[in-house]
């Protein structure tokens, strides 16, 4: 579902704006585990002594901090898995992290529009029995808007899961509501940037 959400975001923003598009996929092209570790072994260590794991490593990073830097607006869609961070997303993190530009202190995409799109299986919504327990978008938001200073809105898609769980099929009604809302809000998000982005053009 949330990469359903991010595609009706995409392609609003390509109808309506022309947008040139850039994905990275991490479910299909997942990023090596072992690379932070590569990286994080890098610093201060001068160039000609760095094994080739380290190397390729240390490239793979700033290829990803490029992509980032050269991006106008950002969106990332995961899903919530056992209530926590994704490997993969958080490697992505990690990585571009240990970039120089993306530094402790350094917000070189500060004030960019993001949009995190968040599926869930189930309701963690206030007054429900999981309330409190994603703890995977607080984390993403302490990046994307505390860390890297984007300017972040968050789209949610709850109860993904009521249509193949016989448990939840009093809610399938319920689900339909909000993924559809889900839907309406990746347009409008994509109309406010591409607006925003001809503005500045």
């Amino acid at each position: 579902m949330s990469r359903a959400v991010a595609d009706t975001f995409q392609e609003t923003l390509v109808r309506e704006l022309g947008a040139d598009v850039v994905q990275r996929d991490l479910a299909l092209d997942p990023l090596p585990a072992d690379a932070w570790t590569h990286t994080a072994a890098t610093r201060g260590l001068p160039v000609e002594e760095r094994s080739p794991e380290q190397q390729a490593a240390y490239d793979l990073a700033t290829t990803l901090a490029d992509e980032l830097v050269a991006a106008d607006a950002l969106v990332i869609a995961v899903p919530l898995y056992n209530f926590g961070v994704s490997q993969h997303l958080k490697t992505w993190f990690d990585l571009i992290i240990a970039d120089p530009r993306f530094a402790p202190g350094q917000q070189p995409i500060a004030g960019r529009p993001a949009t995190l799109v968040v599926a869930r299986g189930g309701g963690y919504g206030e007054d429900t029995p999981r309330a409190g327990w994603d703890h995977a978008t607080p984390y993403y938001e302490r990046i994307l808007s505390d860390v890297w200073g984007l300017d972040l809105t968050v789209i949610e898609a709850e109860l993904t899961l009521a249509h193949v769980t016989p448990a939840m099929a009093e809610l399938r009604e319920l689900a339909d509501q909000v993924q559809n809302r889900a839907h309406d809000d990746a347009r409008s998000r994509a109309r406010q940037i591409g607006e925003s982005l001809r503005r500045a053009a």
